[in-house]
């Protein structure tokens, strides 16, 4: 099974992806947890080119769509195609939802951009995406905690209020995959919702 997280920052995506892991792991299964971007030693290099916020030139829009497709070809062929074929659980930390949500509802980039890149280099979508969802503001909060905020994290409010309409979007059309939590709640009530769906 090929199960995905999605979310703004700061709506606890790791503590759910942690206590799913755990509970995998208890159950004798093998799992896989990997992130995006990143995942394998070249992708996380392109993830770091992704989130850093010292470049000398502002990253085009379509710079950082590319660069979030060329990590995921590689991610796709490196582990979770190759951990599906073994039968294995897969739980992954964003994946193409991100993309339309952020790059598409955030950026404003063509949806057909996103249509001829998923056509052509995304083999398999996720069984199952938990989408967490709280107030942006929260979030907000809740990442500023963590500490220095990547090139994403540094966005505008507004921004994010996009993003989180874009996962909207793909819930709405997508209902049977994937599926809302309430962030809001504590990680042990989303936890039990996220064990609900599976």
């Amino acid at each position: 099974m090929f199960i995905s997280f999605e979310g703004t920052e700061g709506v606890g995506k790791t503590t759910l992806i942690r206590k799913l892991f755990d509970y995998f792991q208890q159950q004798d299964k093998e799992v896989v947890l990997t992130r995006e971007p990143g995942g394998t030693p070249l992708a996380e290099q392109i993830r770091s080119l992704l989130l850093s916020v010292s470049h000398d030139e502002k990253m085009s829009h379509d710079t950082e769509l590319l660069l979030m497709y060329a990590a995921r070809a590689q991610h796709l062929e490196q582990i979770i195609l190759p951990a599906l074929a073994q039968n294995k659980i897969v739980l992954c930390d964003r994946f193409a939802d991100s993309s339309f949500a952020y790059q598409c509802a955030g950026r404003g980039l063509s949806r057909d951009k996103l249509k001829l890149l998923n056509d052509n280099f995304v083999a398999k979508m996720p069984d199952i995406t938990f989408w967490l969802d709280a107030p942006i503001e929260l979030g907000m909060t809740r990442a500023r905690e963590r500490g220095a905020l990547d090139r994403f994290e540094q966005e505008k409010v507004s921004f994010f209020e996009k993003v989180r309409s874009g996962f909207e979007e793909i819930h709405t059309q997508n209902p049977n995959r994937m599926k809302r939590l309430d962030a809001t709640q504590s990680p042990e009530q989303v936890f039990a919702a996220a064990l609900q769906y599976l």
